[in-house]
């Protein structure tokens, strides 16, 4: 979870390789609606996005049926999105990727392809309510190299007994 540009895809990727778990690109559930108001400058307001999220927590709901493991990048901005995720799966672990704004928006304005402007992610550092301390899951710095994040994320939960490597 993170505001655009944070690398929720490419930690996310690259986890779900070390786990050999399945990864599902929050960003691909998106009604091309959305994608169009963002891609125009526009944020996502709740209603936009309250049936995004209902996608991904049924994905997260099928991945918790099956017992295979998922790794989803996704926003998740507000407290009540990932309240409605965890419907999904009460036991969701969510790992928030945070950094410096300038840090930020240095790796927006390097990407290709990507629908969501620089513009944009002012309207997301507003609306993002941080990983509360009764959440699941763990905060990282994004300034540190990804695959000492990858590291981090792998011991604390195998410390926490949530995963196990080769589930999916």
């Amino acid at each position: 979870m993170g505001v655009s540009g944070c690398g929720k895809s490419e930690i996310g990727r690259r986890l779900a390789a070390r786990l050999g778990y399945a990864y599902a690109e929050g960003d691909d559930y998106h009604p091309p609606a959305n994608i169009a108001k963002m891609a125009a400058g526009n944020p996502l307001n709740d209603i936009d996005r309250q049936g995004w999220l209902q996608l991904l927590s049924a994905r997260i709901g099928e991945a918790a049926a099956c017992d295979e493991g998922l790794i989803l990048s996704c926003s998740a901005l507000k407290r009540r999105y990932r309240d409605l995720l965890r419907g999904g799966d009460p036991a969701l672990f969510f790992i928030h990727l945070h950094g410096d704004r300038d840090l930020i928006a240095a790796r927006i304005q390097g990407r290709t392809g990507h629908f969501m402007p620089l513009s944009l992610l002012d309207s997301q550092l507003a609306d993002l309510e941080p990983l509360a301390p009764d959440e699941a899951g763990i905060w990282l710095d994004i300034s540190k190299p990804s695959a000492a994040l990858i590291d981090k994320i792998l011991l604390r939960l195998a410390t926490s007994g949530s995963v196990q490597p080769g589930h999916g």
